[in-house]
């Protein structure tokens, strides 16, 4: 019973990173992920696998699942207008991100929080080279699934329900005083500011951001982890830094030099079943997400007014249907979106709906606003600032609006919370697409148009300052809280 109890316990904390690739993998570094599936469960490997060709092949959005069959019901002519990247129901992308999540944590046989949170940090880094930098939701929900984790490991029963044996408890509890007597001594390091007295500069510096853990192997095979202040600033010099010698890695991942509490470390018997309860709510907000953002319709559309939109998007069109049919009559002008001109099927839906729907030419956009009451756009992304990435051509809209004092409000999912800042302006979450939609490449023998460079970009990005408005599945909120949802859903530990 002894030598099984010992082996659980050191099943709990993953072993040291190997670089041989013959070596068994195991659940210290997110680079592993792959070759732990294989090893081990190379039934999730293959749905992985099949979710990634799925991904970059664009099978997944024209799915024909339950949830897909629900959102067509709201929206009946949705499925038959699907414009390019306007058109298409990314909540489906969504549920089957959270969907593939839930099928692969449930049956691995992971140990503790710290191997799920790098389990889940592996498999959001195959995710966003399949594809998914171009499908931020997909790595949100990587991020909101790995925030519930630590949620739930941070709720770990102090009175017991671990499975760690004394020994290993013993080297938990070294390597957390060692971490504190690091973060709070001064002199540990050259770095800037380090004196011989606590400052705002030796704070920031023993931030657990400036730690990482690095392995290696002895000749007798035994790991050694070693503990170091992070030497990227000028000012931290190697010589200045404080090795920790142990004699156990705990599972550190030094690809993305992340330390988690020692709490991480121990076995809890129902972290499995909280977490996939949690997912299971995450799954259920999904599928009632136009349905809590429709019941707001009435509380922002009212009778007599002039609303314009921009393109095609089934969460605007829900939402506008949703309005007209409990009573609000309201007229729509909505801009045909060139040069993919999703604003076509956009207003056919709404006018086969009973709704008085003109389109416009883009063009027309500045000449119409001073008649527009409000400007409802859709979002690809909410960013953290409280900007927006909205299909191309919303920008010049939301300048409009803002040069008439229209309100502008965005109907957006919760998925769509992204925490990034826009540091690249216009190129933010963007993509430049073939100019072909633009101009027709049998033109281009003209001398002139030759010398012409032609941009077709996917998105715009808008600034916080033209958004008035954001309405989500949970509320509306100004621009100016979304810093505070970011903290509600993600941790800042995994935003990167």
């Amino acid at each position: 019973a002894n030598t099984s109890t010992m082996t659980s316990a050191a099943e709990a904390l993953p072993s040291p990173s190997i670089t041989n690739n013959n070596a068994p993998a195991n659940l210290d570094d997110p680079a592993n992920v792959r070759r732990w599936l294989q090893a081990n469960h190379p039934r999730q490997l293959a749905l992985l696998d099949k979710f990634q060709i799925d991904l970059r092949l664009g099978r997944i959005l024209s799915s024909t699942t339950p949830e897909a069959a629900a959102g067509n019901n709201i929206g009946s002519n949705s499925s038959t207008h699907q414009k390019y990247q306007y058109g298409k129901e990314r909540r489906l992308v969504t549920s089957h991100t959270v969907e593939l999540l839930r099928s692969i944590i449930g049956p691995t046989r992971w140990k503790t929080a710290a191997q799920l949170l790098t389990l889940l940090r592996g498999l959001g880094n195959e995710l966003h080279d399949a594809g998914g930098s171009r499908e931020p939701a997909i790595g949100n929900m990587v991020r909101r699934v790995m925030f519930i984790v630590r949620d739930e490991a941070d709720n770990f029963p102090s009175g017991g329900g671990g499975d760690v044996d004394n020994k290993n408890m013993e080297k938990i509890d070294e390597l957390s005083a060692q971490v504190d007597k690091m973060r709070v001594s001064p002199s540990s390091t050259s770095a800037p500011g380090r004196g011989k007295e606590l400052s705002l500069a030796s704070m920031l510096w023993a931030h657990p951001q400036h730690v990482t853990m690095k392995h290696s192997r002895t000749q007798s095979g035994e790991g050694i982890s070693d503990m170091r202040i992070r030497s990227d600033s000028f000012g931290s010099t190697d010589s200045g830094a404080v090795n920790v010698t142990s004699s156990n890695s705990f599972g550190c991942d030094p690809a993305a030099a992340q330390i988690y509490p020692p709490h991480y470390y121990m076995q809890w018997d129902k972290l499995r079943e909280n977490v996939m309860e949690a997912i299971e709510e995450v799954r259920g907000e999904l599928k009632d997400l136009h349905k809590n953002i429709n019941d707001q319709a009435t509380q922002h559309i009212h009778n007599g007014e002039i609303i314009l939109t921009y393109a095609f998007s089934s969460t605007v069109e829900w939402f506008l249907k949703t309005a007209a049919a409990k009573k609000r009559n309201f007229q729509v002008i909505v801009c045909e979106g060139a040069p993919h001109f999703g604003g076509h099927a956009m207003a056919k839906s709404l006018a086969e709906a009973g709704i008085d729907t003109t389109v416009i030419h883009d063009a027309a956009i500045f000449a119409i606003m001073a008649r527009v009451n409000k400007v409802l756009l859709p979002a690809h992304a909410v960013l953290a600032n409280g900007g927006l990435v909205a299909p191309s051509g919303c920008n010049i809209v939301a300048l409009a609006a803002k040069q008439n004092s229209v309100p502008v409000v965005a109907v957006a999912g919760m998925f769509k919370l992204c925490p990034l800042y826009p540091h690249e302006g216009q190129d933010t979450l963007n993509d430049l697409i073939s100019p072909s939609s633009v101009v027709d490449y049998s033109l281009m023998g003209d001398p002139v148009l030759s010398e012409v460079e032609f941009v077709n970009p996917v998105h715009d990005y808008i600034t916080p300052q033209l958004i008035d408005l954001f309405v989500t599945n949970i509320g509306g909120f100004q621009p100016s809280y979304i810093y505070r949802l970011l903290a509600e859903y993600y941790h800042s530990d995994d935003w990167d």
